[in-house]
């Protein structure tokens, strides 16, 4: 009996053993599958810092914590256990998933290119009546535009991390899952937050109290603020047409082998090959944005007819 006993206790404290052995690879795997989805945060940090601009800057870290935490909310509620279950009950929904994704982020690079180039046309105040809203209805509105964009990459975020972690353990991808969803938020809006209070920071250290050295760096950040803005606009546009086709590649076995052929063959220049594959891959994914919007503006006008 107490033999019985004590051999149990000895395979618990083998099981025990064995998942801490594989618990310590936890922090690994995270850092590991961060950098898989770099692309998405990149794009997703760059384009939240519009959705302030314009509005009361006392209410702008008020704002972006709303839109982070909604965001935590969406990946560790709804995104996380959803990849998880479409993982156990149907793994190949995946791969579709992350592509329909990535044809959307493509048409969303592809509207912002095309607002740039395109001319609008001036609105005629006399025939078309005008909006009006509150501030407090204008900020619910970019949050709830914040969060729609920002569900769609995380929804991409957690997808492409479930897919570095689907041959772990079932814990441990619970625990990698919930950390790169924690991680991963606080590190693009805890960003967001310092890039649109960089402005305030500059005017806060142009005063006369400090050095001029100081006081002319705090001018220098004050008037390149806006600069900067409009480059980091361009760099998510890119990025958001960039991951979206190389989301598309990878759910094709013809073009996945392309891409790797593209970054093998020039392995020798790590910085050359990934700037290229990222220019082919924004290009594709421009094109891509064009097709998918013709395809909703056909859908469009077949249901209007349809009514």
């Amino acid at each position: 009996m107490s033999s019985g006993f004590f051999a149990l206790l000895d395979d618990i404290s083998a099981l025990v053993k064995a998942s801490a052995v594989s618990l310590n690879d936890v922090p690994a795997h995270v850092v590991k599958t961060s950098g898989k989805v770099s692309g998405i945060v990149i794009d997703d940090t760059a384009v939240t810092p519009k959705y302030v601009v314009g509005l009361d800057p006392s209410r702008e870290l008020s704002i972006i914590y709303r839109i982070a935490k909604r965001s935590l909310i969406n990946k560790l509620l709804i995104l996380s256990p959803a990849a998880l279950v479409l993982g156990y009950l149907a793994p190949w929904a995946i791969t579709p998933i992350l592509m329909f994704g990535g044809a959307y982020l493509c048409f969303e690079g592809y509207e912002k290119v095309h607002s740039m180039f395109s001319k609008h046309p001036n609105v005629n105040t006399e025939t078309e009546e005008v909006k009006v809203i509150t501030p407090e209805e204008l900020e619910q509105e970019r949050v709830t535009g914040a969060v729609r964009t920002d569900i769609i990459l995380s929804a991409e975020i957690m997808a492409i991390a479930y897919s570095q972690v689907r041959d772990q353990p079932f814990v441990n991808q619970i625990l990698i899952m919930l950390a790169v969803a924690i991680f991963i938020t606080i590190a693009v809006y805890g960003f967001v937050g310092f890039i649109v209070k960089l402005d305030d920071i500059g005017l806060h250290f142009a005063q006369k109290k400090y050095s001029p050295f100081t006081q002319k760096l705090g001018r220098s950040t004050v008037k390149f603020m806006p600069h900067f803005l409009s480059i980091l606009s361009v760099v998510g546009t890119a990025a958001m047409l960039w991951v979206g086709a190389e989301i598309i590649a990878h759910g094709i076995p013809f073009t996945n082998h392309l891409l790797h052929d593209l970054e093998h063959s020039l392995n020798t220049f790590p910085v050359i090959a990934w700037l290229t594959k990222a220019v082919a891959c924004a290009i594709c994914g421009l094109v891509l944005g064009f097709a998918v919007e013709k395809m909703v503006i056909l859908a469009k006008n077949i249901l209007k007819k349809k009514r």
